[in-house]
């Protein structure tokens, strides 16, 4: 299992559309010039965000994007989804019932099509495990944990990149 580079991307922006003013927003192009990403790319992955209702656009020249409810409010769950969808990791064929066993005994073909597949829960259970761990995890989480490493020169260095329309200034 792999998630697309896409979720990567969107968390790394998301971080900084947490502490903006309710009234700001930040751009594609300012926010893949400071993460050194294709704008065209995250402007596909910040439709998607829209469409999940995790981001708002705000259209015209001081347009831009801004978190559609509090960072507290939105789990790396809701980003995974949002970017990949909700579709299950693991896909189930149900080969069991064609094993060469169940083709020759009735009996035993009766028995595989009553009894779970083992495989598939356990599998779903391991991805449930995943998503519920992803849940607990929010952006306001992610934006505290990034505060801990950042020293305070790169957090104004950073606040005044996006402040100043991408230019720094």
């Amino acid at each position: 299992m792999q998630y697309s580079i896409g979720v990567e991307y969107a968390l790394h922006c998301l971080v900084y559309l947490v502490d903006i003013p309710p009234e700001a927003t930040i751009g594609i192009k300012e926010l893949s010039t400071f993460q050194g990403i294709s704008e065209t790319y995250l402007s596909k992955i910040f439709g998607k965000l829209s469409k999940a209702e995790i981001v708002i656009s705000v259209p015209g020249v001081k347009g831009g994007y801004k978190l559609a409810k509090p960072a507290a409010d939105i789990s790396f769950w809701d980003v995974v989804q949002a970017v990949e969808g909700a579709a299950p990791v693991f896909q189930c064929k149900n080969i069991k019932d064609n094993s060469l066993l169940c083709q020759q005994d009735e009996e035993l073909a009766a028995c595989s099509r009553a009894t779970p597949c083992i495989i598939n829960m356990t599998m779903r259970e391991a991805e449930q495990s995943m998503r519920n761990m992803l849940r607990g995890k929010t952006l306001l989480w992610l934006r505290d944990e990034v505060d801990k490493v950042m020293t305070p020169r790169t957090r104004r260095e950073t606040s005044e990149f996006f402040a100043g329309g991408g230019s720094g200034r």
